[in-house]
């Protein structure tokens, strides 16, 4: 078949572990190849999920031996969590990136140690992984305390200056607190949630302009809801930001048919059938990007 896409955000295990609410805890590969067929996806990044606050911790040599073991399906990342060589901001991340660069991992992520995003450990891993010179998937949290993601504030200043700090590093941005900031909000308790309604322009945007290392995954609930909670600002930010506009999913229970598996591919084909988007802004944010940024 003819695949169109390339899923930025990925997750599955060699063995899901005990049940969540009943169903299976996550995808196995057979389970994330089966929706990459249905949805026309040839192949996805894979990010291990090391960080104690994910429901099942999974090392960096069980990604590597999924990727090698379904070769052209997945792209290795290591995740490395910033607490990690003896919780100091002094740990020697940047040995520990490289040992897996070196075995094929081509970013850091998915980053969910539940720490404040200029906690001095979380600082040191983006400069370890800036040095290692390839990219890093964050996921941004509101809060301290029975949930996972680095933590940042209304707006996403610690983010900004993370950017500024880290110019020559890819930030691959991802979750509801970072994706909520494509608008305007009245109630700060939606930086937990999916606004809805019309886009009233809101801080994304300025970051993307005026931070080049600035990339967007737009995977989950999350992404798949900024863009088609209002069409016509979707079709003004695609093609404003084309470059740095990547396709996800974040597929994780195989029971589960959640509504951004089927909200996102619809909705950016439907954008370049009738003619929202050209063909090539849609390879772009399909596959195009993950292909140029990862050097696929």
């Amino acid at each position: 078949m003819a695949y169109d896409y390339i899923d930025i955000h990925g997750h599955c295990v060699l063995e899901s572990g005990y049940p969540l609410d009943g169903l299976k805890l996550m995808c196995e590969p057979k389970d994330l190849i089966g929706f990459y067929e249905l949805y026309g996806v040839e192949k996805g990044v894979l990010l291990p999920q090391c960080n104690a606050e994910n429901f099942q911790v999974q090392s960096n040599e069980e990604v590597l031996r999924i990727a090698r073991d379904n070769p052209g399906r997945f792209i290795p990342f290591c995740n490395i969590d910033a607490r990690a060589c003896n919780n100091t901001p002094y740990a020697p991340l940047y040995d520990v990136i490289m040992f897996y660069r070196d075995k094929g991992c081509m970013g850091v992520g998915e980053v969910c140690n539940n720490l404040s995003i200029l906690d001095p450990r979380v600082q040191n891993l983006f400069s370890a992984t800036e040095k290692a010179g390839i990219p890093l998937t964050f996921h941004i949290a509101t809060r301290s305390g029975n949930t996972y993601g680095i933590i940042d504030e209304p707006g996403l200043p610690g983010l900004e200056r993370s950017l500024q700090e880290h110019p020559n590093l890819k930030f691959f941005g991802h979750s509801q607190a970072f994706w909520c900031e494509i608008g305007k909000y009245d109630d700060v308790r939606l930086r937990g949630g999916y606004p809805t309604g019309k886009v009233e322009e809101g801080r994304l945007a300025e970051l993307f302009r005026k931070y080049p290392n600035l990339y967007g995954d737009l995977s989950a609930n999350s992404g798949a809801i900024a863009l088609s909670r209002d069409r016509e600002y979707a079709v003004k930010f695609l093609n404003e930001f084309q470059d740095r506009l990547m396709f996800g999913m974040d597929l994780c229970q195989p029971e589960v048919e959640r509504s951004w598996h089927a909200i996102l591919p619809p909705f950016l084909r439907d954008l370049r059938d009738k003619g929202d988007i050209t063909q090539e802004v849609f390879e772009k944010v399909a596959r195009k990007n993950a292909i140029r940024i990862l050097g696929l």
